[in-house]
Formats: structure tokens, C-alpha cells, sequence
């Protein structure tokens, strides 16, 4: 189904003025956001804010059982996107589905996608949506992103969908040589995007180029904020 004019003006007013000022300026990575349609992944009960600058909650599809899981902002979801200078040949792990947007950004930029919700209901509806949209380049898993990946593949990217209080150790190993994760650290009311590069044995290499704040996935440790 073609998308109606009013929708299109609506993209077009979100990359023009949410995306592109704040400094993403790749014409593929603009391209991408005109044709995928954000909509498509966004609950019914909240499709009327598709194209605004806010985390879109997804709680009609979650379970009670797992509150307040939301999509992150489109200007968030580009600049990650843009940051990460994803390969055509690479291979990618999300930790945090939600609605699957970000999921199907990342598969039109990467070889294979895999994508772990700790929420059943919501990574079944990710998978569908994905499906009805042609996406076939993405595994939707049900999974807690927080717990050690099985031994065994590494990735070119990792992608956390979502806050955290410190960088995962663990998701570090499971990066290639050259790897990229991308991580947004720290507490309200600032947090830094961390994009964090493995450049050889034990090694990496970490810029923090933007702030932002996002919502937290769940089940990754929290430090105490008391020291005795």
C-alpha cells in the first residue's frame, strides 16, 4: 500500500528537520529513511506519531510483564545508523527488537541481521511485521540480551537498543576484529552514545561522539551509586 501525501510531507518534515540537524547528512542513510516506512512498525494505538521526535511507547503489544519498552527517537535510530558505517557484507546483532524498525534499517545496510527481544509478544509481532515487509535478512530471537551469547559467532556490529548504565564486557568478545558496538551509557539526566571498536587482541578503541538519553534494557547490571 502506498503511503498517503500527508504521510509523506510528515516523513519528509521528520528527516529535513529532526534528522538532518543533527548532523546526518548520508544521502544513503536519508534514502534508507524515505523508503522504509516507520509507520509500518509503529502500534496502532500510536501510529498518529510515527514521524514525531519522541519514543514511541509499544506497550499495547508488550506484556505486562515487561513495562514501558518503547521505540527510540528517529533522529536517534539514524545517527546510530550513520555512526556505525555499516558494510553491505557484515553482519549485525541487536540487542532490543522492540517494534523491528531499527531491525529493518539495519538489514537494508548488512548482510544478515539477528535480533533478540526479551519480550515474546513483542518479538512475535517484530517478526511478522518484518516478514509483511519483505524483510528477510533479519532472525528475529526471543531472548534476554543481558545473558552471555552461546559461544561460537561473532559479528561485525553489535547495535543495544536502548540504554545502559556501563558497556557490556561480555558482548565485547563476540565482535570480529574490526567490530563496531554501539552502546548509549550513563544515567538521566545525560548519557553518551559510546561506539566502541575492536582493533586487535584484547583491545579496543571508543569515541563518545553525541549525547542523548534512552530508555533502559532490561536485566543489564546497574552499579551501585554508593561506595563504602
Amino acid at each position: 500500500m502506498n503511503a498517503t501525501p500527508d504521510l509523506e510531507h510528515l516523513r519528509f518534515n521528520m528527516i529535513e528537520q529532526q534528522i538532518r540537524p543533527w548532523d546526518v547528512l548520508d544521502f544513503e542513510i536519508l534514502d534508507l529513511l524515505a523508503k522504509i516506512r516507520r509507520e509500518d512498525y509503529v502500534p496502532a494505538a500510536h501510529r498518529g506519531l510515527a514521524f514525531f521526535d519522541l519514543e514511541i511507547p509499544l506497550e499495547d503489544v508488550a506484556t505486562a510483564r515487561e513495562p514501558g519498552q518503547c521505540m527510540l527517537s528517529p533522529k536517534v535510530e539514524a545517527r546510530v545508523l550513520q555512526d556505525l558505517h555499516i558494510q553491505k557484507h557484515e553482519t549485525v546483532l541487536e540487542i532490543g527488537t522492540g517494534s523491528g524498525f531499527m531491525a529493518a534499517l539495519l538489514a537494508q545496510r548488512a548482510a544478515q541481521v539477528l535480533t533478540l527481544e526479551i519480550d515474546s509478544k513483542l518479538a512475535a509481532t517484530a517478526a511478522e511485521t518484518l516478514r509483511r515487509n519483505g524483510v528477510m535478512n533479519v532472525e528475529v530471537r526471543h531472548a534476554d540480551g543481558s545473558q552471555p551469547l552461546p559461544s561460537g559467532p561473532t559479528f561485525d556490529v553489535i547495535v543495544l537498543s536502548g540504554s545502559v548504565a556501563r558497556i557490556p564486557q561480555g558482548l565485547l568478545g563476540s565482535l570480529k576484529m574490526g567490530g563496531r558496538l554501539a552502546a548509549i551509557v550513563g544515567d538521566e539526566p545525560m548519557m553518551r552514545a559510546h561506539f566502541v571498536t575492536r582493533v586487535g587482541e584484547g583491545k579496543w578503541d571508543t569515541t563518545q561522539p553525541w549525547d542523548t538519553v534512552a530508555p533502559r534494557l532490561l536485566n543489564f547490571p546497574v552499579p551501585s551509586r554508593f561506595n563504602f
